[in-house]
């Protein structure tokens, strides 16, 4: 004789939680974006501590550094020409 499956209490979830999925290459560049002016909310900290791996958040840091100095540099060599 096979016994059903026992009933659950009120409130309990049908599934232990899952590991959350990995986050996106917008994910990581969302967090790196407003780790840039020292800006997070609290919430999305946490989110991003168990969903980001820090070596993405190191690889897209160093490239988002990369771009503005390229860009600082394009805009300086622009002004610089153009009044000249």
């Amino acid at each position: 004789m096979t016994h059903p499956e026992a009933p659950r209490p009120p409130g309990s979830p049908a599934e232990p939680p899952s590991e959350p999925a990995p986050a996106t290459f917008a994910q990581v560049a969302g967090a790196v974006f407003w780790s840039f002016f020292g800006v997070r909310k609290g919430r999305h900290m946490l989110q991003d501590t168990t969903t980001i791996k820090p070596l993405h958040v190191v690889i897209v840091g160093l490239l988002s550094g990369l771009v503005f100095v390229l860009a600082l540099i394009a805009l300086v060599t622009f002004i610089t020409r153009s009044a000249g």
